[in-house]
């Protein structure tokens, strides 16, 4: 294992976020702010309680999901096509490092960045509304889980995409409309019995709700479900991920 290299990646794509801080961290948290205030006063005021908890409440899960989701994808998607950009892909890809050191660079620096903003966001959320973790450990599996996960995809993104436009294009119409239809705002249970049976083909769904059980034991669906939905996808990614480098797919063309 080449540590050297993978360090290398790592405190390079480290080193962008912080030269891209307002960017990179203060818009995320700035824009997750204004949805407690708007969510909080405008439906918090008619909704008290959503399964005995405090609507606020219920919805920090929900929108650091919807945070890490989207920075993780954004991260990772940017990391690797930026590179096959300006042409430094090559470089890369004829040093002496494996393809499996470049994947742990890339995606490890886009995960930690997505765990350090999604943290944050739960200290920013405990100044708007009261939080008690029931789980920590569960809490921090999950929110690793879907950090990896979704850097994974994101790197399949970056790879796939051939215009600036692209890499935007899987996250704003598809991610973040699943993220908003996958019980961020409200439980599944509220919806009629149709609606939620075509709800739970949404994967955010089994994301969201282990990630909500965490906190205070209220899941949509069972937490074994969740968790097996969220390591399924990751499987997944990891697989699209080697063929792709076994291929060569949109990196030596």
């Amino acid at each position: 294992m080449n540590y050297r290299a993978i360090r290398a990646i790592y405190l390079f794509e480290m080193a962008r976020t912080w030269r891209t801080l307002l960017q990179s961290i203060v818009s995320p948290v700035v824009s997750t702010s204004l949805y407690f205030v708007v969510f909080g006063a405008a439906i918090g005021s008619r909704i008290t309680q959503v399964e005995g908890v405090s609507y606020g409440t219920f919805i920090v899960p929900g929108l650091v999901m919807l945070s890490v989701l989207t920075q993780s994808i954004s991260n990772a998607s940017f990391g690797i096509y930026f590179p096959k950009f300006v042409g430094t892909i090559y470089e890369i890809l004829s040093a002496p490092i494996s393809y499996f050191e470049i994947v742990i660079g890339y995606v490890g620096a886009a995960a930690t960045k997505s765990i350090i903003l999604g943290l944050i966001i739960l200290a920013t959320a405990g100044l708007f509304v009261p939080l008690h973790i029931a789980h920590p450990v569960w809490m921090l599996t999950f929110l690793v889980l879907t950090a990896v996960t979704f850097s994974l995809f994101g790197f399949i993104i970056g790879i796939w995409a051939d215009g600036f436009e692209k890499l935007q294009m899987i996250p704003m119409l598809v991610v973040t409309p699943l993220t908003f239809l996958g019980g961020s705002f409200y439980s599944v249970n509220m919806l009629p019995a149709g609606w939620r049976t075509v709800t739970l083909f949404n994967p955010v769904v089994y994301l969201i709700s282990g990630f909500r059980w965490s906190f205070s034991e209220i899941a949509d669906v069972s937490v074994p479900l969740s968790l097996g939905m969220t390591v399924g996808f990751l499987v997944a990614c990891m697989a699209i991920v080697a063929w792709i480098f076994k291929t060569g797919y949109r990196l030596k063309t």
